[in-house]
């Protein structure tokens, strides 16, 4: 049996009238053919993600709360992969994905979950958050986890404040050379009173606030430890876990030199900034508007006895006959069994224009019917293109690995010296005739004074205080390394419908007589297609009495037309008022008719099709007598946007399902490199991995059809006014409908970069002043805090300041 051809570029199933190459080579449309010659081949295969071979293993996508780097994603593939069953596994911290290759017959998905809900991580199969109210329920639990670090920084400060005062009324001051000598704790030994009475409160209390307190802190260090793979939490544990360690030989040895107070103050420090994070980020997805859920889960199918009867898509087989209404979405694949009708496909293939079916043709699941009814022929096998795309998105956002955090970079560099310098210490003190208890102390001390703790605190603070500003400025982000790929975008490319244009019908020109305009907005009540709900808003009558006509002349109020007769065409609709014959739609339809259509009419009409733009013609008693222009009018600031990001020596490419006369007048813009159109969903996803192969990709979109290309990019931006699935695949969303936000996030991230650079260097601080009291000869427990609160607080002021 010979097989079906297909696209050459993105696998879909040729049409009859399939576009052909050069070199022979067949595409669905010109859009993937422009693609393919424009972008090489050889692109694709050198960005091209393997597979799993094994067949038969199956994908299962999980959603995991509590990932938050780069280091846990490899942690929970190791996991993952130990499992018996599982071949593979890729995750990604910046979707909370995970993708587990595995047999079903040997590991449940049960089994998947149980396993990877450890040491504070929490899994879930990944369609269970697939409707709104499921969503808004995980939001619920995710606050929960967040009141608990809350609670965790509030019982550390309140635990420290006991152990806090006696170390301002007593050590500090004991601490001061020649102030205070009588008061050290220390001065006989231990007996009733000294100080060795203290230590079981002290320990008890300090390691509250160590275990319980920093137990966030702790977790990522043990999850860095396991992966071998250092991060900022393994550096503020080795200085909280040294102090304590270094307090406790003190107080057993009769040393006043306790660092009890380094603990506390950075174990609290610390979380009090990991709290304030997830805060922010709360606050950033509560701002995420909710958007449209595509997703149809039960469908109306025709039964033996020609009755429908409501059934879950699931149980939906290949032939049934389904019953789908005006204005409800088609569950699934197939065909159009009888009849004809209009459907709007934009959210799986991006055309702004609703399409006319007949008989046998396709009807694609998830797109919706706008003007009669369909009854659809399930497709075998009975699968939805939406299921499709939503899958797809999945694929890509499991295989999108975050990147190490510039900080934590730094760690695995710090952590390997700092470990060698401290057995070094350690070593020399003793080899130079030290005890062995005096090196440990020396090796502490090393640690203490050289750890750079504080990039732990700095790091959390200019997360929060970059996704505020963002925040402020209408764009939402959940995480610091989003701002680091953005600044390393080499090409933006940007869907056209719902993006650069305002992806609704819009009046464009009319070029008619009122009173007729008037007369068919009345008719168009009786019309489902968009085009006429446009122009019974423009030209009907308002609520107010008035009525909206582009002429400003005022005429006397007449009575609303009566229609009658009415009569719906493939193409237009049809109605009689009194004694005349009203007649609107395209040139298609008067010809069909038999009506005159006047030389300027018709040219008009070519001219504004071949624009992009919807002609619809009006028509009085056989004749036509006017035109109505409508359209997917550009967004006021796209031009100006574009011209910026091409400044800052950015390729920009528009991406769109439409036609090359939609997108005409965007490739007429200087700064626009390229323009593919009429690409399919596929074909999109196809055009960003080849342009991913000449450098980093920003993908712009908005549409359910954008959702697989938005993952597949390497930072993907998404409108708010855009549907559930592609904000699920960006990593930013715009919340208003200015494009002109999208270059504001560029400026954003290069002010987060400097925000950053300069809270490290305030972190690094710490350990000039505490090297420098080592050298002096006078470190202490006083100095050393002093020390910790100037870096901390420098760094903490420094976050508040204005990001642009």
């Amino acid at each position: 049996m010979e097989s079906e051809p297909l696209c050459s570029l993105c696998g879909c199933s040729l049409k009859t009238s399939a576009v052909v190459d050069e070199q022979g080579d067949s595409y669905c449309s010109d859009g993937c053919r422009s693609v393919a010659t424009t972008l090489d081949v050889a692109d694709t295969e050198a960005s091209s993600e393997t597979t799993s071979s094994n067949q038969s293993a199956q994908a299962t996508f999980l959603h995991i709360d509590g990932m938050h780097c780069h280091t846990c994603e490899q942690f929970l593939e190791r996991i993952a992969t130990a499992e018996e069953g599982v071949s593979g596994a890729e995750a990604s911290y910046i979707t909370e994905t995970i993708r587990i290759e595995s047999d079903p017959d040997e590991i449940s998905v049960e089994e998947l979950c149980e396993s990877l809900s450890t040491v504070g991580y929490s899994a879930v199969p990944r369609e269970t958050l697939s409707t709104v109210a499921d969503d808004q329920n995980r939001r619920t639990d995710e606050r929960h986890m967040d009141d608990m670090i809350g609670f965790r920084y509030a019982a550390g400060v309140l635990v420290g404040m006991f152990i806090l005062m006696p170390y301002i009324l007593v050590f500090y001051p004991s601490q001061i050379p020649g102030f205070l000598d009588a008061m050290t704790l220390f001065e006989s030994g231990p007996g009733p009173g000294d100080g060795i009475f203290i230590l079981p409160a002290f320990l008890g209390m300090t390691s509250i606030v160590l275990f319980f307190t920093g137990l966030p802190v702790l977790r990522g260090a043990y999850v860095s430890l396991r992966m071998r793979q250092p991060n900022t939490d393994l550096l503020v544990t080795i200085t909280i876990v040294s102090a304590y360690v270094y307090g406790t030989l003190a107080f057993l040895t009769g040393n006043v030199e306790v660092y009890y107070d380094l603990t506390i103050v950075i174990s609290a420090t610390v979380v009090a900034a990991i709290y304030y994070e997830s805060l922010v980020k709360q606050r950033a997805v509560d701002r995420l508007t909710e958007l449209t859920v595509s997703e149809v889960t039960h469908a109306e199918r025709y039964d033996e006895d020609g009755t429908t009867s409501e059934v879950a898509v699931e149980e939906l087989q290949a032939g049934d006959s389904v019953l789908v209404t005006q204005g409800d979405r088609i569950p699934v694949d197939g065909s159009l069994e009888n009849g004809g009708c209009t459907v709007d496909e934009a959210v799986v293939t991006g055309e702004s224009l609703p399409v006319r079916k007949e008989a046998g043709d396709s009807l694609i699941g998830g797109s919706i019917v706008v003007e009669d009814r369909a009854v659809l022929e399930v497709g075998d096998p009975p699968t939805s293109s939406l299921d499709g795309l939503t899958t797809a998105v999945w694929d890509l956002q499991s295989a999108s690995h975050g990147v190490q955090r510039r900080s934590d970079r730094l760690a695995a560099l710090v952590v390997p010296a700092l470990a060698v310098l401290a057995v070094v210490v350690t070593l020399s003190t003793v080899a130079v005739g030290g005890s062995i208890l005096g090196g440990i102390f020396a090796g502490l001390a090393t640690l203490l004074v050289t750890c750079p703790w504080a990039v732990g605190l700095s790091t959390p603070l200019s997360v929060a205080t970059s996704i505020e500003a963002g925040l402020r400025r209408g764009i939402i982000i959940f995480d610091e390394t989003i701002f680091e790929r953005l600044r390393e975008t080499d090409t933006v490319v940007f869907d056209k419908t719902g993006t650069l244009t305002t992806g609704e019908m819009q009046l464009l020109d009319a070029d008619a007589p009122t009173e007729l305009l008037s007369a068919v907005a009345v008719l168009e009540k009786y019309a489902a297609h968009p085009a006429s709900t446009v122009i019974e808003d423009e030209f009907g009558r308002r609520a107010d009495g008035g009525r909206r006509s582009v002429e400003t002349a005022s005429e006397p109020e007449r009575v609303e037309p009566q229609i009658t007769d009415v009569k719906t065409h493939a193409t237009g609709i049809e109605g009689k008022d009194g004694d005349r014959t009203l007649l609107v739609g395209n040139l298609d339809l008067f010809a069909d008719q038999g009506w005159t259509v006047q030389s300027e009419i018709e040219q008009r009409a070519l001219e504004e099709r071949e624009a992009g733009n919807l002609p619809v013609i009006v028509g009085d008693n056989g004749s036509a007598e006017g035109l109505v222009v409508l359209g997917d009018s550009p967004r006021r600031e796209w031009a100006e946007t574009i011209s910026r990001l091409a400044d800052r020596d950015i390729e920009i490419v528009v991406l769109t399902g439409d036609d090359g006369a939609a997108a005409a007048q965007f490739e007429a813009h200087e700064d626009v490199d390229h323009v593919f159109a009429g690409v399919s969903p596929d074909g999109k996803t196809e055009a960003i991995r080849r342009l991913r192969a000449r450098g980093h990709v920003t993908m712009v979109g908005d549409g359910t059809n954008d959702g697989p290309a938005l993952a597949g990019a390497d930072l993907g931006i998404s409108i708010s006014t855009g549907t559930a699935l592609a904000a699920e695949a960006a990593d930013i969303t715009i919340l208003d409908e200015n494009i002109s936000t999208v270059e504001t996030a560029f400026d954003l991230a290069d002010a987060a970069r400097r925000r950053l650079y300069q809270n490290t260097g305030l972190a690094l601080s710490f350990n000039g002043f505490a090297i420098g009291l080592a050298v002096a000869g006078v470190l202490n427990p006083l100095f050393v805090m002093g020390a910790a609160v100037v870096s901390g607080g420098t760094i903490a002021l420094n976050s508040t300041r204005s990001l642009l």
